[in-house]
């Protein structure tokens, strides 16, 4: 998957339209709920590849991203 620079500014800026994290931004939701969601087919479109990317985040480690990403592109 190749990352680019919107889909990750995307990731802070984005809250999730629906279900129990409703509000709260992509990049916070929990990779509980990630991998829920994973097990259930991300959405499609944009929010899915954002969802998506967050997993792969959190769950190889990288977090440091997303805390980088708040820092510079807080709304």
């Amino acid at each position: 998957m190749s990352l680019n620079k919107e889909i990750l500014i995307d990731i802070v800026r984005t809250p999730m339209p629906f279900g129990k994290y409703k509000g709260t931004l992509v990049a916070d939701i929990p990779v509980h709920y990630l991998e829920w969601l994973k097990s259930k087919g991300f959405p499609n479109g944009k929010l899915g590849m954002l969802l998506s990317t967050v997993h792969e985040i959190k769950t190889n480690g990288l977090e440091e991203i997303i805390y980088t990403l708040k820092k510079q592109y807080k709304k």
